[in-house]
């Protein structure tokens, strides 16, 4: 597979002329609805399968069938709906968070499969739980971390998965982001920002010992710890000290000396795609996120698997292993197939079909998510995505420039159910990776701080000029588009350049970087310094945090705008939006506001979703098909 970015050039307009797509239109629900099944994940004894799938009542709830059986058995009975668990060592039961509407105070949940019997192993109330470390050597006991002495910090917890009990592991006296167990469930690491956003990497030699530092990088730099080598000498961690790029690299926690493991010069490795073996847990290939993912193998016994198993046209996972590593479940999805799943076979290197999260959507043609690349007004190099509607001409279309969250995140190659609708419905998708997102290296990342509102603006802006000068965009009929950080960028983009877009929709932005700052959640306050760098120092840049809020500009607002908000969100607290429609209404314009009761930052349920998008397409209908 390729591994530079696909230019979109001269070539364009041929190379979308040669894919014979049918115009049908996808309805909503098969785009949005609850897949019919998704997130199988095979028992550790190999023999059950459990997933994710609706219930009488269209609730997402934990399902198990034998292996070698076809009847299938509903476990949990959840209201709110499940989006992840994990089995027990033991086989004989499932894990999982869940919080209440969106609030985030995650508890942790258990259920036997066969009393069907479901405990919250987490009962105090207003806490939020991490899980910190499950090991399958100790089956009846898992690490946890929980806001409960103090809401802004989080202790260490023990509790056994049989009786219930919880008791203090550890007292967090260094304000900790992450804390990793050794092979043995003991803490031995931790990682926590100092008040300048330096962040620090402690360790100890057992449970008894006293914390040392390890290592400490400026906050332009970043990393992350992983876990432990398996004979506990060595740290495995994401680093890009000494580098533009995040490596994986093993740390020795006698001298502190790095050993690069695996890295790319161009683009950020990271956690997000690693697979281990299930017992030492000892990292045997992560995925790089590239123009399109792709594996980096680093165990050669696990080498022909993946042989196997990689695919140029999908994106291959392992989503689960059993313990004897016979059997792992395989995942493969691309920009216009929705996950599939299959159970492989390491020792005849078979695999067999298990479902589609959704077989309704596979009959119909969905549109390819390309590669592109443009540079921005300062001559910085810029990447992203564009996706075109099929069977039209691909030239001046109505556009919408979708703008991704975070913002330390990144649009990647992948299906996205926004993304189809919006190309099924006509319209040119643009997907822009401005400066300071994640996963193109550290200067990338780090050209983004103190930019919200401005040169990470611009970026977008640029973009959009891109598509345009292509022929592609119709410049009249631009809209902006995104959820928190995209609607924050949504609502600078009718402020700030009032005639720039034609509409905007924001999904759970902030108004203003001031009272966004002052609002976060308690347990956010460890990430203060961090803020301070990105986005701005509330207690000495103030006026500067103002001049990039929206809200002080809520009078320039000349073009249609939709907001959507959660009722119950703890990160872009309901105020931000109530602020800048009152702003907007008492300057005499319109704007059209939903509050969501029952959803945090970002809807969840079906239901939810589906009435988002029925909004956003009629919004968009009249807004951006008609503006003239």
């Amino acid at each position: 597979m390729a591994r530079g970015i696909f230019l979109i050039a001269f070539s364009l307009v041929s190379c979308i002329a040669s894919f014979a797509y049918s115009s049908e239109t996808v309805p909503s629900e098969v785009l949005f609805g609850n897949p019919e099944k998704t997130t199988p994940m095979i028992s550790p004894d190999g023999k059950t399968l459990g997933f994710l799938a609706p219930d009488q009542k269209n609730v997402m709830n934990v399902w198990i069938k034998d292996l070698d059986r076809s009847e299938e058995k509903l476990i949990t009975s959840d209201e709110h709906g499940i989006q992840s668990f994990l089995w027990r060592y033991d086989s004989k039961a499932i894990l999982y968070l869940q919080d209440h509407d969106g609030d985030e105070n995650y508890h942790l949940y258990q259920t036997d499969l066969v009393t069907k019997q479901t405990r919250d192993l987490t009962p105090f109330d207003g806490v939020k739980t991490k899980i910190i470390a499950y090991k399958p050597t100790f089956p009846d006991e898992i690490l946890l971390k929980i806001n409960l002495r103090n809401r802004s910090i989080f202790d260490a917890y023990r509790v056994n998965l049989k009786t219930g009990t919880c008791e203090l592991e550890l007292e967090d006296t260094y304000r900790v982001l992450k804390w990793r167990a050794d092979s043995n469930l003991q803490i031995r690491a931790s990682i926590a920002y100092d008040p300048d956003g330096n962040m620090i990497v402690r360790v100890r030699d057992d449970a008894k010992s006293p914390w040392r530092e390890l290592m400490r990088w400026s906050p332009e730099e970043s990393g992350e710890i992983l876990s432990f080598s398996a004979d506990g000498r060595f740290l495995n961690m994401i680093s890009n000290v000494g580098a533009n790029t995040e490596r994986l690299v093993q740390v020795d926690l006698n001298d502190g000396s790095l050993q690069t493991l695996a890295q790319d010069l161009q683009y950020d490795l990271s956690d997000s795609a690693i697979t281990g073996h299930p017992i030492s847990q000892e990292i045997q290939a992560i995925r790089i996120n590239r123009a399109r993912p792709e594996w980096i193998v680093l165990d050669p016994s696990v080498q022909t698997d993946f042989a196997i198993l990689e695919r140029k046209d999908m994106t291959m996972s392992i989503v689960s292993r059993d313990l004897q590593d016979k059997h792992w479940i395989i995942g493969y999805c691309s920009d216009c197939i929705p996950a599939r799943f299959y159970l492989y076979d390491r020792t005849s290197q078979k695999t067999q079909f298990l479902f589609s999260t959704r077989p309704e959507l596979e009959k119909y043609d969905l549109c390819p998510m390309m590669p592109i690349s443009f540079q921005a007004r300062d001559g910085m190099k810029l990447y992203g995505y564009l996706t075109l509607p099929q069977e039209k001409d691909s030239k001046n279309l109505p556009t919408v420039l979708y703008v991704h969250g975070g913002p330390s995140y990144r649009d990647s190659w992948e299906y996205l159910p926004e993304v189809q609708l919006l190309a099924n419905r006509g319209y040119a998708v643009l997907q822009i990776n401005f400066r300071g997102s994640t996963g193109y290296g550290k200067q990338y990342l780090n050209a983004g701080n103190h930019e919200w509102g401005g040169k990470m603006q611009t970026d977008l802006l640029d973009g959009k000029q891109w598509l345009i000068d292509q022929g592609i965009a119709d410049p009249k009929k631009v809209a902006i588009m995104g959820m928190s950080y995209g609607g924050y960028a949504t609502l600078v983009g009718l402020t700030f350049t009032p005639e720039e877009f034609c509409c905007g929709i924001d999904l759970f932005g902030p108004s203003n970087l001031v009272s966004l700052l002052e609002t976060i959640p308690p347990y956010w306050s460890v990430l203060l310094s961090k803020f301070n760098v990105r986005v701005g120092n509330l207690q000495t840049e103030r006026e500067f945090l103002e001049s990039r809020s929206p809200l002080f500009k809520a009078d320039q607002i000349c073009r249609p705008l939709l907001i959507i908000q959660g009722a119950n969100d703890v990160r872009v607290k309901q105020s931000e939006s109530d602020q800048i429609v009152s702003a907007i209404r008492k300057n005499g314009k319109t704007v059209e506001y939903i509050v969501i009761p029952d959803e945090g930052h970002g809807s969840m349920r079906s239901s939810n979703v589906l009435k988002f998008a029925a909004v956003a397409e009629e919004f968009l209908h009249k807004h951006l098909d008609n503006s003239k």
